[in-house]
C-alpha cells in the first residue's frame, strides 16, 4: 500500500531523485538542446518516481500545476543553470506582489553531452522548494515593503505600480494599493517579468547562501 505524499516526503524524494539522476547516463537526452523538451522529460520522470511510491494527484492543464492537491499545491520547474528560468500562467497582477498562489519545486541542471558514448548527464547543481509565500517578485516586494515602512500613501503606491508597468487597470491598482497598505507583502525571491505569461527567473534562489524561512535548499552545489 502506497503512503500519502507530504511536503516533507516531496522534499526527501527530490533529494534522492537529484542524486540518482546526476549519475544516470541518459541516451534519450543526448544532443537535445531544447530546454522545454529536457524539462518535460525530467518532470515526467520525477512524477513517475513519486507515483511509484505514493498516492498523489497529478495535475492537468486545467489545474495549472503539477501537484494540485490542497496539502501539496506545488508546481515542478526544471531549468538549465545556463539560464535558470521558466514561464508560468498569468492569472492576475497580484501574483507579482503577493506570490503565485502555490509552491514551487525548482530543479536546476548542468547538462553534459558525451559524444563518444552518445549519452547525456544531467548534473543537478541546485534544487529548491519555495513556499508560496516567497514566490513574489524580489524587487517589487522589497520596494513596496520599504514604502509602507516610510509611510507611503495610496497615491504613492499606485504611482510606483504604474511606473513598474504592473499589468492592471486603475481600479485594480487602487485595490492593490489598499491591500498593500493594509497587509504588506512577504519578501519574494523570484524575478518575475511581465509578459502574456509570467517569466520566472531563479538565479537569486540558486545563489542564495543564507537561510530564509519558506525556502529549502535541497541540493546546493553552487555554494559549496
Amino acid at each position: 500500500m502506497k503512503n500519502k505524499l507530504t511536503i516533507r516526503k516531496l522534499i526527501e524524494e527530490a533529494y534522492k531523485f537529484c542524486i540518482e539522476e546526476s549519475q544516470f547516463q541518459n541516451k534519450d537526452l543526448f544532443g537535445v538542446t531544447d530546454g522545454k523538451a529536457v524539462g518535460t522529460h525530467i518532470e515526467n520522470k520525477f512524477l513517475k518516481h513519486l507515483s511509484d511510491k505514493y498516492t498523489l494527484i497529478i495535475g492537468s492543464t486545467a489545474s495549472g500545476i503539477d501537484l494540485p492537491s490542497e496539502d501539496i499545491q506545488t508546481d515542478i520547474k526544471v531549468t538549465s543553470i545556463k539560464q535558470p528560468q521558466s514561464s508560468c500562467p498569468f492569472k492576475d497582477a497580484r501574483q507579482k506582489i503577493f506570490g503565485l498562489g502555490y509552491n514551487l519545486l525548482v530543479f536546476v541542471y548542468d547538462k553534459i553531452d558525451d559524444p563518444v558514448n552518445n549519452i547525456a548527464t544531467l548534473n543537478f547543481v541546485s534544487c529548491s522548494f519555495i513556499s508560496k509565500d516567497r514566490t513574489a517578485d524580489y524587487t517589487t516586494t522589497f520596494r513596496l515593503r520599504e514604502m509602507v515602512k516610510d509611510k507611503a500613501n495610496e497615491a504613492d503606491i499606485i504611482a510606483y505600480l504604474t511606473d513598474k508597468n504592473i499589468p492592471a487597470d486603475e481600479i485594480t491598482l487602487s485595490q492593490l494599493a489598499k491591500q498593500i497598505l493594509q497587509k504588506p507583502p512577504e519578501q519574494g525571491y523570484l524575478t518575475i517579468s511581465n509578459a502574456l505569461q509570467w517569466r520566472l527567473q531563479y538565479q537569486r534562489i540558486v545563489d542564495l547562501s543564507s537561510k530564509i524561512k519558506g525556502i529549502t535548499k535541497i541540493i546546493d552545489k553552487n555554494n559549496k
